[in-house]
């Protein structure tokens, strides 16, 4: 039956950005999501209908979830210890990815693919011995693993640098390659990575708020870089970030990465020239839109504006996310 709608169950899910991608090709089904953290999960749940788990990982029981077709997440980069790594699965419980091993293991039954996101020196952490840990790790449970380092600017029409590592699996082996059964795999082999996007990266004037924005994001001249930011920031079509004692320009004419740690002091937080005098950060809800969420993506009332900072740069762009989706749709219909 093609077009068949998959089941995705979320892992580390922020307030969506991956399932929200899923979503938007109307060809999947989120089955449930996790998270521990209790603010990004009550925007998570003023959007979304699904069963969610407000938990840590280390105490998510997988035997309990239902299964999935596709497990997604965006986990945290850790550091293993290679001796422990040596003397089993036991002596690395803290260690969230090997966590992620655990789940797969658990459920009703293995995922036929997995979608991990990551920092983009993933590659390079702890000098390699990282990645390598992650993949073998991978391959040993029974995945064929592909990854791609991919920018939001050039695979999509958001106009952000956002550099992320995508590791995609299917669970059809690590000699996948030379076994002519697998069509699945083979088919994926022929779309990703895809070809970076024909259209031209929209101006990102497009995705800041209409109207007057609140004074509270504007920088007076109390402000104590107020003489720097006069000097430094100048042009009106391009994007800055203060950098604790510079401001660097995006020569590109693109927003820079959104951070998490945009919502500890907001020193990270874009800034833009609007007027001949006028200078102010961006807000919340236009990180939002620079990671492709929708105008109607609901904010919790009450949620502290640093809460929705670190949420927005804690996600991932909703549009790279809808496009490997497609891709995974049509690799996945290979089977039917």
């Amino acid at each position: 039956m093609p077009n068949k709608k998959y089941k995705v169950g979320g892992l580390f899910s922020g307030v969506g950005g991956i399932e929200l991608g899923f979503q938007k090709t109307n060809k999947f089904k989120i089955a449930w999501s996790t998270d521990v953290d209790s603010y990004a999960a009550k925007t998570y749940r003023a959007n979304f209908k699904h069963k969610f788990y407000e938990e840590d990982i280390n105490n998510l029981d997988g035997k309990t979830l239902e299964a999935v077709d596709i497990l997604v997440g965006g986990f945290p980069c850790q550091a293993f210890s290679v001796a422990g790594y040596r003397k089993g699965f036991e002596d690395q419980r803290g260690n969230v990815f090997f966590q992620i091993i655990r789940i797969i293991n658990e459920l009703p039954r293995k995922p036929k693919v997995l979608l991990l996101e990551n920092v983009k020196n993933i590659f390079t952490h702890d000098n390699k011995r990282t990645f390598k840990i992650i993949q073998d790790s991978l391959e040993q449970t029974g995945y064929f693993v592909s990854s791609e380092i991919m920018n939001t600017s050039e695979y999509t029409e958001i106009p952000q640098n956002r550099e992320r590592t995508f590791i995609i699996c299917f669970l059809e082996g690590r000699d996948a390659d030379f076994d002519p059964t697998k069509p699945m795999t083979r088919k994926f082999k022929t779309l990703f990575p895809p070809e970076p996007s024909t259209k031209k990266t929209r101006y990102f004037r497009e995705f800041l708020e209409q109207g007057q924005v609140e004074d509270k994001y504007y920088y007076r001249q109390d402000t104590y870089f107020y003489p720097q930011l006069v000097e430094e920031v100048t042009r009106c079509d391009r994007v800055y970030q203060w950098r604790r004692k510079y401001f660097r320009e995006n020569k590109s004419g693109v927003c820079p990465t959104l951070t998490a740690n945009m919502g500890t002091g907001g020193h990270n937080v874009p800034i833009i020239k609007v007027g001949a005098r006028e200078y102010r950060k961006l807000t919340p809800r236009e990180c939002f839109n620079l990671q492709g969420f929708p105008k109607d993506f609901k904010f919790p009332d009450g949620m502290a504006n640093g809460r929705l900072y670190k949420q927005a740069g804690n996600s991932v762009t909703v549009d790279i996310i809808e496009r490997i989706a497609n891709i995974l749709h049509k690799s996945l219909d290979q089977k039917q």
